[in-house]
């Protein structure tokens, strides 16, 4: 599918899982948005946000499925 527009996932691996990186003081509701819009595109089941901006980095990810 093409489509007309600036969206850019950040990583995909093995063609199943979609990596959606960020460095923001806090995740916000249109980063997850963002994130499950590319996974429906291109139906993929796993999506994993990332936000490099935490102290502790296990606070600092989404599993999305």
């Amino acid at each position: 599918v093409t489509l007309d527009t600036s969206l850019r996932l950040d990583i995909i691996v093995e063609d199943t899982l979609i990596f959606e990186l960020k460095a923001v003081d806090t995740l916000q509701p249109l980063h997850f948005k963002q994130l499950r819009t590319y996974m429906k595109l291109l139906n993929k089941p796993v999506g994993i946000l990332v936000n490099f901006d935490v102290c502790d980095f296990s606070k600092g990810y989404k599993v999305l499925r």
